[in-house]
């Protein structure tokens, strides 16, 4: 299935939701549905209660396996929230899976202030010099081995230039932010080489369904637990901070690494608090 079709039924799906009309989308039998890690029923949970998309809209899709994505913003009546879909289609195009994550603030955990969903030329380009399908998973996969239990060591390759969007707010290289999380004012590389993550015990259940060869982009899933034991540790410099998560939980998210040149060129992430150890309905999908 060619890019244009795959987008095509992605922009249906959009306009359906927009006017709560599941009956719009051409459903493959019994598809395969979930939102913020729940299994639900065609027309249930944010088709219920959106009012319409927000401006931002990165599109991106797998021809090889026919998955469609998409990151942009839902409105509610409250709120205008991060919204993540991946759409799996049929052989005759139908729609067969859908994985949504809506980041409401209401129910995060960490609360974000100014938001800026914005689009971002280097996700909407192609790569300049592409990698192969299993060398971008890798690099992704490496990122989150980077990531768990981080002592300092890195397991993938970042560009110099990398940042990384999380929820609506650079995380990286952001001046103002880091005035609040003074890790935000250094680079992605940089922070992973101060074990500023060492809280994050375990990256589980990763998964890769669609890859944008020509984009040179990888979606991801998964989860990031946390135990919440740590208390203090220290940094690869040798200074000692205080763990900010001293609590069981973890995180469910959705990610899209950019790949270039063989390394990790942006990241953009958005990602909700659930129970600690939760499991994916997807493992057995």
């Amino acid at each position: 299935m060619n890019r244009e079709a795959l987008y095509g039924a992605l922009e249906n799906y959009l306009a359906a939701l927009g006017e709560k009309d599941p009956g719009a989308v051409a459903w493959a039998p019994d598809p395969f549905i979930t939102e913020n890690n729940v299994r639900l029923e065609a027309g249930d949970g944010l088709w219920g209660t959106i009012e319409r998309l927000g401006d931002y809209r990165l599109r991106f899709a797998d021809e090889a396996t026919r998955q469609v994505g998409y990151f942009g913003t839902a409105v509610e009546p409250l709120d205008e929230s991060a919204y993540t879909v991946r759409l799996g289609l049929d052989e005759s195009g139908r729609v067969a899976e859908v994985e949504t994550v809506v980041v409401r603030q209401v129910d995060s955990s960490p609360k974000f202030e100014n938001l800026r969903f914005y689009s971002k030329p280097v996700l909407e380009a192609a790569a300049e010099a592409p990698v192969s399908r299993a060398d971008m998973i890798a690099l992704a996969d490496g990122y989150f081995s980077t990531l768990q239990r981080n002592d300092g060591t890195i397991r993938t390759k970042f560009h110099p230039d990398c940042n990384r969007v999380e929820n609506g707010v650079q995380t990286t290289n952001n001046a103002e932010f880091a005035k609040l999380v003074p890790v935000a004012g250094l680079g992605c590389e940089a922070q992973f080489r101060m074990g500023q993550y060492r809280y994050d015990d375990r990256l589980r259940a990763r998964r890769y369904p669609l890859v944008d060869e020509a984009r040179g982009l990888v979606m991801a899933f998964g989860f990031i637990d946390h135990c919440g034991r740590l208390g203090e540790y220290e940094l690869t410099d040798g200074t000692r901070i205080k763990s900010p998560i001293r609590r069981p939980h973890s995180y469910y998210f959705g990610e899209l690494f950019k790949i270039d040149h063989g390394m990790i060129r942006q990241i953009e992430a958005n990602f909700i608090t659930v129970p600690y150890h939760m499991p994916s309905p997807w493992d057995g999908a």
